[in-house]
């Protein structure tokens, strides 16, 4: 709730307004995502979402031009969204605070969505040049963001030392397709966070000799 919001009482809280329903597309789309994660991109026809989704071809049809669409949809605005937060986060917070917050915004968004994370690692290829292209250079500038931040605290590091560190780090945190239900979501998240943290923090000097 913003400050203006709590002066006036007259302005409904975000807590009584209520949440935006999802519209149609969107169900489709979040179906044919978790299809192709768990069957791959060609194990899935337009017939089973229609199915899976309760809806018949023409209205399948009405939404996306085929599957190559929902690719597209699936994966371009998930990329947008990363450097969106990923700048917002960077541009608010100074040196090590930044890269904490950098860390909790992506471990929170690899624990959503396991299966946009294993769409993107096995069927991003299967996209057209373009959108590939677009894919690949959003990516590019989030992971920029990164660069950025470390060589802020570590300022031992050279720009492709601080890029393969953040790509390791991503590794790390995009891990989530691939852990079982044993640990719980808040539990998974905090091991996530400190285990990101303590591959990208400086590291402490040791005793002299």
């Amino acid at each position: 709730m913003t400050l203006e919001q709590q002066a006036d009482p007259a302005t409904p809280s975000a807590a009584s307004t209520p949440p935006k329903r999802r519209s149609r597309r969107d169900e489709i789309l979040e179906i044919a995502v978790g299809l192709f994660a768990a069957r791959g991109y060609h194990g899935v026809s337009m017939d089973d979402i229609g199915s899976a989704a309760g809806v018949t071809g023409p209205a399948l049809y009405h939404h996306f031009a085929g599957k190559e669409a929902m690719l597209v949809a699936a994966l371009i605005p998930v990329s947008e969204g990363l450097l969106v937060g990923g700048r917002e986060r960077v541009a608010q917070h100074p040196g090590e605070a930044a890269l904490a917050e950098l860390v909790e915004f992506h471990v929170d968004f690899a624990l959503a969505n396991p299966a946009v994370i294993a769409l993107h690692l096995h069927e991003l290829d299967r996209l057209p040049e373009e959108p590939r292209r677009q894919i690949r250079r959003l990516q590019r500038l989030y992971v920029e963001e990164w660069v950025k931040v470390l060589l802020r605290i570590r300022p031992e590091l050279t720009a492709p030392e601080a890029r393969a560190l953040a790509h390791a780090a991503f590794g790390l945190m995009n891990s989530t397709p691939f852990l079982g239900g044993e640990v719980n979501r808040d539990r998974l998240a905090e091991l996530l966070r400190a285990a990101t943290m303590a591959a990208l923090r400086p590291t402490p000097a040791g005793p002299a000799a």
